[in-house]
């Protein structure tokens, strides 16, 4: 007699294989920037067919400055989500917060992320960095946004017997998120899924990258070195809640273009997705 319970642990288990196959892709726009400002359309309408869900911004919106609605539907047209935005406190200070954030709200942004801040790797700037960030995200919820912070390597220096990366992090509100961007994160030497399972929930999105160390043997393009992918993106779902794989690609192979280099990693973000 075929047992009723495996059965449904099968059913269960495929369920949330295509799950986690299905995690929407996004690309972060500073992989293409150049091919970005020479034709900004037409860049855009390359990534679609390259088969991404969304694209995150890095400041630069073409002809669409002054028109974040206008934007919004260029992305329709193109089945393409805008997943998040990376966005420097000189647009998120008093004077600005109101305009930034109304304007990727139209945009259908619900996410920024504070990409860059030198304070995060300094005994002293990191203390009024958390006081910032705090209070630009809890301004944030006014609009039932979010604005969160993304690390480089240096944010995980020591730092009072932990990092700074843990100082950031147990110092702003759980409901802060965290981007963690996985290629920094192997370039600082650390195990991605230690800082994941840590902050359970944090890691709304993450960055899927390679980033290599001069002299270094390591590929720039995901899926040509022996990065377990699959296992970082398995603890993503379950321990990080991520929504969002957002591939960016800062390496180019010699002879490949940045669009050709971003096209190699998806497809083959693409194969490890369907095979977990």
């Amino acid at each position: 007699m075929f047992n009723s319970r495996y059965l449904l642990f099968l059913i269960c288990f495929v369920f949330s294989s295509q799950l986690l196959a299905t995690i929407p892709v996004s690309v972060q726009l500073w992989s293409v920037k150049d091919s970005l400002k020479k034709d900004f359309h037409n860049t855009l309408k390359s990534l679609s067919e390259m088969g991404f869900d969304g694209v995150e911004f890095a400041a630069d919106f073409g002809p669409y400055s002054d028109n974040p609605a206008g934007l919004k539907a260029k992305l329709t047209e193109l089945g393409l989500l805008a997943s998040s935005a990376h966005v420097g406190f000189d647009a998120l200070n008093e004077s600005n917060i109101d305009s930034t954030l109304l304007f990727y709200k139209t945009l259908g942004v619900t996410t920024l992320y504070v990409p860059w801040d030198e304070r995060a790797w300094h005994p002293e700037g990191v203390k009024s960095l958390v006081k910032e960030l705090t209070k630009v995200s809890n301004y944030a919820s006014r609009y039932d946004m979010k604005i969160g912070f993304h690390n480089h390597n240096k944010e995980f220096n020591a730092f009072n017997n932990a990092t700074f990366w843990d100082y950031i992090a147990s110092n702003t509100p759980n409901s802060m998120p965290l981007q963690l961007d996985i290629g920094w994160v192997n370039y600082a030497g650390k195990d991605p899924l230690y800082f994941i399972k840590k902050y359970p929930k944090r890691t709304l999105s993450t960055h899927i990258k390679v980033r290599t160390k001069n002299g270094s043997m390591l590929s720039p393009i995901i899926g040509e070195n022996s990065i377990d992918w699959p296992e970082i993106i398995d603890t993503l779902e379950t321990d990080g809640n991520t929504q969002w794989l957002v591939l960016e690609q800062e390496e180019y192979p010699e002879g490949l273009t940045p669009l050709q280099s971003v096209a190699k990693s998806k497809k083959n973000l693409d194969k490890i997705l369907v095979g977990m």
